[in-house]
């Protein structure tokens, strides 16, 4: 282990974390200084004039708000059962879940496309938001059983002798002391519906019903793209995911420490 109470320890280390994130930085500065490049603030005064542009926020908040409610609690639930139910070859429907993680979302456009047409939902936002949670459950349910592989079993068996059923120990045991890694579950959702572009260009048919991640298309002409204002949009499409993390950075980080350990 380092002792960093050393001057020279600390000084190692904050060389090698500024180096570390020297790749993530970069491409960061240049898209923001890129932005500004040509008409300055016009660029973002350029996107905010898009038509509907609020309305492309709204469609992505809805996207999201319902991918990580489905995510939350299917998520809680199956966690909850690999983890501390008794069920007869879990760990076989486990692995199971978990080989759906190899599945990458341009291979099954296809079948979504055919099944959301089947069933109607072409042109809703419930034909984004079902494969968004369908895709990213096995991964969430990961993480999560690991958070809930760490709380003792004493505290359910503890409830279970006060005449707790599984319903009651999930609500009142699990949920209260799961609220780490339900903010990292927020996050991680939250980041990858917001950030979706295929499902929505895809399913999303209607104009009304763009997302923010569509927003630089306007700004693409047939033979080169006003390369600024594709950046401004981008820049202003992050804006809201770096706010969520910097208010919820701290139990993020907490709950993704915990649910990665068993």
């Amino acid at each position: 282990m380092f002792d960093t109470s050393r001057i020279r320890t600390r000084v190692v280390l904050q060389v090698i974390l500024t180096v570390a994130i020297v790749p993530f930085v970069v491409p960061l500065y240049a898209m923001v200084a890129k932005s500004l490049e040509g008409a300055g603030w016009g660029n973002y005064a350029s996107v905010l004039s898009v038509p509907g542009f609020f309305r492309f926020f709204v469609n992505s908040a809805i996207i999201s708000a319902g991918a990580i409610a489905i995510i939350y609690v299917a998520t809680m639930m199956a966690a909850f059962a690999f983890s501390k139910l008794r069920i007869r070859n879990k760990e076989v429907y486990f692995w199971m879940l978990m080989a759906a993680l190899t599945l990458p979302e341009v291979v099954l456009i296809a079948p979504l496309y055919s099944t959301a047409a089947t069933l109607g939902l072409l042109g809703t936002f419930w034909s984004v938001i079902l494969p968004i949670a369908a895709l990213q459950i096995p991964f969430t349910i990961l993480i999560a059983r690991g958070f809930i592989d760490s709380i003792p079993d004493t505290l359910f068996e503890a409830a279970r002798l006060d005449g707790a059923g599984t319903v009651r120990m999930f609500w009142s045991v699990l949920l209260p002391m799961s609220k780490p890694i339900a903010v990292s579950l927020v996050v991680l959702v939250l980041v990858n519906a917001w950030n979706s572009y295929l499902l929505p260009k895809v399913f999303l048919i209607n104009e009304d019903m763009g997302v923010v991640t569509l927003l630089p298309e306007f700004f693409k002409r047939q033979y080169n793209d006003d390369i600024p204002k594709v950046l401004a949009a981008a820049v202003i499409t992050a804006i809201p995911m770096i706010v969520a993390y910097v208010l919820l950075q701290r139990q993020f980080e907490r709950g993704m420490a915990a649910g990665a350990i068993k």
